[in-house]
């Protein structure tokens, strides 16, 4: 027993037996039987093997079934070898017509769901309890062993894992903070969830091989997957709808938002801020997923809830205020990742070197170092990032192949470094946030014109103009109508309504790089 395979989880599978009947299945017999005549009919003809491979439904329950759609004259064998698992069924005329009625109405195909009461159960008892964790050294060392430096943020990802609080990760682009926080899951212990439930007649899919990694060690019903604790990342195009479980008609299914997708694990929701919807309302949306452990999902028209029992974890690049004090109860413990120290990003820059097998000498790193060090000191004096790191380690592979040379030169890397459009930039003294910043329009319709035209140009927005009973507000896109509305109200000022009208983007300086 280990870590990721304990006492708990052995007595998980020694549960977690294929059932045999119906009973066990807890399956209406009109489900079971309308799903197996569904595989028949799209295939025309198809092995019993097959359809115990989709659908995993035990042998003894797949043979009633078939036994019983022979009976009502909607299928029939018509060969195969001596043994069940070898004889091919076909559908009949009138099982072609019910199956195109049930496929009307429920078009989903495959493995057979778990009941919402054995999902229900299952979870509670696997989640209620689960921190604080006592996380052993191997696992520890494990985790971070190709991570470098950045000490504090390890020991703080630890804590979170431990006791399952939130953390709130921020800093300069290009620290890490992402690469950082996708460590964290695999701290966390593993966890059984079934591949697709059932509600109502309804499929929910839960098991997303996007991001649900499976384990080695696998239960006996195929329906359940063993999974490791997943790690569920989402960035600026996470909207309120894509927060929600929603019903997809080409699969004939509900596929589960990203809050369900991480439980029992780590949710990440990277460059906050940046989000086409107002964060605030993205953050509100998670407050009680976040607070109860459950979140409620709604499967034709009812709701239904599911377990959402995740650590949150939130990254931004913008300032930190713009969590208010309310999230960050969520999330408690922050890590602020700065700029490398020069000896952690030449480690880095020479650890991507290696894992793309690249042969390289001293002078190139010391070539490198060199960028990053002050001018006083005889360098380039130029923002050390770990994205540099990786992106010119990759550049000047890529420059080295095209070259037909052996090994990654000065030449080499001074070419990789030409080529990187933010080491250029710096280099001319050019501040990318002015060059690809993203302007958003807001109406704020008021019955004090002048006052409010006053008070927003005293704000300093990117534009502003007046329309009829409106102002047209230009602002950056880190502004939001939470932050209008909240300044305006100090102001004295009463609005009616704030409405996100355009998004765009700032024209780019001409011959920036010319």
């Amino acid at each position: 027993m280990n870590y990721y395979h304990d006492n708990k989880m052995e007595k998980i599978f020694e549960i977690l037996k294929q059932p045999k009947t119906l009973e066990e299945l807890k399956l209406s017999s009109t489900f079971v039987n309308n799903s197996i005549l569904k595989i028949i009919s799209s295939y025309g003809t198809i092995k019993t093997s097959r359809i115990n491979e989709m659908t995993g439904i035990h042998w003894d329950i797949l043979e009633g079934t078939l036994r019983k759609l022979e009976e009502d004259g909607l299928c029939a064998p018509v060969g195969g070898g001596f043994l069940f698992s070898s004889v091919d069924y076909t559908v009949t005329k009138k099982g072609h017509e019910k199956a195109r009625r049930i496929l009307e109405e429920s078009p989903y195909i495959g493995m057979t769901p778990v009941s919402y009461e054995d999902y229900y159960k299952l979870m509670q008892a696997q989640l209620k309890g689960r921190y604080p964790l006592t996380i052993p050294g191997e696992v520890f060392e494990d985790t971070f062993k190709d991570v470098v430096g950045v000490s504090y943020a390890k020991e703080v990802l630890v804590e979170s894992c431990t006791v399952g609080k939130g953390i709130f990760v921020y800093g300069p682009p290009g620290t890490g903070k992402t690469f950082i926080v996708s460590k964290a899951s695999d701290l966390l212990p593993p966890l059984i969830i079934p591949k697709f439930i059932e509600f109502g007649g309804a499929v929910v899919q839960l098991f997303d091989p996007d991001f649900h990694k499976m384990s080695d060690e696998q239960p006996e019903d195929p329906r359940w997957v063993k999974i490791h604790a997943p790690f569920v990342l989402t960035g600026s195009e996470l909207s309120l709808n894509k927060l929600e479980t929603n019903y997809n008609p080409n699969k004939g299914l509900y596929e589960t938002s990203p809050i369900i997708k991480a439980n029992g694990g780590v949710l990440l929701i990277d460059d906050l801020g940046r989000q086409r919807d107002d964060h605030e309302l993205i953050l509100n949306r998670l407050i009680v997923p976040m607070e109860n452990k459950k979140d409620v999902i709604y499967v034709r028209g009812i709701p239904v809830v599911v377990h959402s029992h995740f650590i949150p974890a939130f990254s931004t690049n913008l300032d930190i205020s713009i969590m208010d004090e309310a999230h960050l109860r969520r999330a408690p413990l922050h890590i602020f990742l700065k700029a490398p120290p020069l000896d952690e990003l030449i480690e880095v820059f020479k650890g991507n070197l290696d894992e793309l097998k690249e042969t390289y000498n001293e002078d190139t790193l010391e070539r490198f170092i060199k960028v990053y060090m002050p001018a006083a000191e005889g360098g380039e004096g130029l923002d050390p990032s770990f994205a540099h790191a990786r992106d010119i380690a990759q550049i000047s592979q890529a420059v080295r192949i095209n070259r037909q040379k052996d090994v990654i030169d000065v030449e080499v890397l001074d070419e990789a470094l030409s080529k990187h459009i933010l080491i250029e930039l710096q280099r001319m003294n050019i501040d990318v946030s002015q060059v690809t910043k993203k302007i958003r329009s807001y109406r704020v319709q008021t019955s004090d014109v002048e006052a409010t035209f006053k008070a927003l140009n005293e704000y300093g927005p990117c534009g502003i103009s007046y329309e009829d009973k409106a102002i047209i507000l230009d602002v950056e896109e880190t502004i939001t109508p939470v932050q209008l509305a909240t300044y305006l109200h100090k102001k004295g000022i009463v609005i009616k309504k704030i409405d996100l009208i355009a998004e765009s983007e700032r024209e780019l300086k001409k011959s920036i790089l010319q």
